[in-house]
């Protein structure tokens, strides 16, 4: 692969996704990773301010976290609360099964295009505002406004974190989003036996009331006015070119153009970092519309949860008479599938990358990490004929249960990796970048969670879930496109990519 990249004087414009990540020679003018990896360079590379989010203490990086992980689990248990007692809610409001996953279809929907408005939002005048006001709409309307869960998150982890080490939190973001998910029907089976259906509603509500008070106490502003973003410099025997047109080429600690002198900071207190609002945020030109827009001009796996989720109820409740209890307690399998799949997709993910980079003299292709897609080839069709064909068949309810795991994990997978392939590929716009995938995946949820109950009881489950399966094997067969193709695509977007990017450097807004 090495043989492929061209970095002479001649090389033209720098291409997004490609990064020098690994000072093979020891010989780049750039800061560096600290302990066991100080061969890794820090991109981006942070400037002089110590509020600056990349430059912040472990400490407080993880309290950050931390509040992302607590604002995840809370909105995403109250997302899928329904989904091991949707008999029972069919039951005593007489509506059908199919009204009910059409209504989670439009939850799905709704929570991708709500993005092109949160997104924006966040991005030009705060994300800390945006979380609480999330947080606490959702205690009130369950769920109505909580898109920010689906794409805001991904880039609070970008914010603080370098291309390193961001794999493995965004994994642990991908198990809080994907585990909720699995670990809300658990909790709200028992809750329907013991105390009715109703109740899992209300105890959702608590819990954002709980997570919300954290929230305001505890979360940190982590957007930050950036014109340009550090990149490393290599000595002249490394001929890496430096271009302006991308964010993370740029070198570090630059000085301002009206003083001969670099910048004083001056630390924020805590009741700073309470703030509603930044004054930053307030101050730098107004791209709203523009970052509404771009998302719909600049793909996404499906992911089969939604298939999941839609037919529990009916093959576990329906074909093996589990008990709301025991249909939530079902879903300690897929919490684990998804536990492994963060796992693999995170920290050895990042291990993965890192040793990609290592045997490409130091560069950092973002394709690297579409390589740990390849267990999907197997695990998805897999998973899914097993769930349907086994319950068709009569299987032991075990065979079930254990496809439940590998389905929740490859949806992990595909989670973690597509989106952390996206914030490599384009990362001075992920935020937008984002909104893009989270508007194909979720649409594309949309009509599977609209169209599963007729798609089983037309077909049967058996035809429908072998039909699902080599579905779900094109589908991660288009992976091997992008990683033969990945970079060349990302060459032919160079022109426009370095358009936007400048506009939003000007703005003080590159990620």
């Amino acid at each position: 692969m090495a043989d492929d990249l061209d970095y002479s004087a001649d090389a033209g414009a720098h291409v997004p996704g490609t990064v020098h990540l690994v000072d093979l020679l020891g010989t780049m003018h750039a800061r560096h990773a600290q302990g066991g990896e100080k061969d890794i360079v820090l991109v981006p590379a942070p400037s002089d301010d110590p509020d600056d989010p990349l430059n912040w203490s472990p400490r407080r990086k993880a309290l950050s976290t931390l509040c992302m992980c607590v604002y995840t689990l809370m909105v995403g248990i109250a997302s899928a609360a329904i989904y091991s007692v949707l008999e029972p809610i069919s039951e005593e409001t007489g509506l059908t099964l199919d009204d009910l996953n059409q209504g989670t279809g439009y939850m799905f929907l709704f929570f991708g295009w709500g993005c092109l408005i949160w997104q924006p939002l966040a991005l030009q005048y705060g994300k800390r505002p945006v979380y609480l006001v999330s947080i606490l709409a959702t205690l009130a309307t369950q769920d109505l406004l909580g898109p920010p869960i689906e794409s805001l998150c991904e880039i609070s982890v970008t914010d603080i974190y370098f291309t390193h080490e961001r794999g493995r939190y965004i994994g642990l973001y991908a198990l809080l989003l994907a585990g909720s998910n699995f670990f809300a029907p658990i909790i709200a089976g028992f809750i329907n036996d013991g105390m009715g259906w109703q109740w899992g509603l209300y105890w959702c509500a608590i819990f954002c009331g709980i997570g919300f008070i954290f929230l305001f106490l505890f979360m940190e502003e982590t957007n930050y006015v950036r014109h340009t973003a550090g990149a490393p410099i290599s000595s002249p025997g490394t001929a890496t070119p430096v271009d302006p047109a991308d964010p993370e080429k740029f070198a570090p600690s630059r000085i301002s153009a009206e003083s001969n002198e670099a910048p004083l900071h001056k630390r924020k207190t805590y009741l700073n970092k309470l703030k509603l609002f930044q004054q930053a945020d307030l101050e730098k030109p107004n791209e709203f519309i523009g970052m509404i827009t771009r998302p719909l001009i600049i793909p996404h796996l499906p992911l089969w949860f939604n298939v999941l989720n839609a037919t529990a109820s009916l093959i576990l409740g329906g074909t093996y008479n589990f008990s709301p209890s025991m249909v939530g307690l079902a879903y300690v399998s897929p919490l684990l599938g998804v536990a492994i799949g963060s796992a693999y997709t995170g920290v050895l993910g990042d291990w993965w990358v890192i040793r990609k980079a290592r045997k490409n003299n130091g560069i950092m292709e973002s394709e690297h990490r579409l390589w740990l897609f390849v267990p999907s080839l197997l695990c998805i069709p897999g998973g899914l004929i097993l769930w349907g064909v086994g319950a068709a068949q009569g299987v032991h309810w075990f065979g079930p249960v254990f496809a439940m795991g590998v389905i929740a994990m490859t949806n992990t997978f595909g989670l973690q990796l597509s989106v952390a392939y996206c914030i490599d590929s384009y990362r001075a716009l992920s935020g937008e970048a984002i909104v893009t995938v989270i508007l194909v995946r979720n649409t594309m949820g949309f009509a599977i969670g609209y169209g599963i109950t007729p798609w089983v009881t037309d077909m049967g489950l058996q035809n429908c879930f072998i039909t699902a399966g080599f579905v779900g094997l094109a589908q991660v067969c288009t992976v091997a496109v992008m990683i033969r193709y990945g970079k060349e695509l990302r060459k032919m977007s160079v022109p426009r990519y370095s358009k936007y990017v400048e506009q939003m450097a000007r703005s003080g807004m590159v990620h």
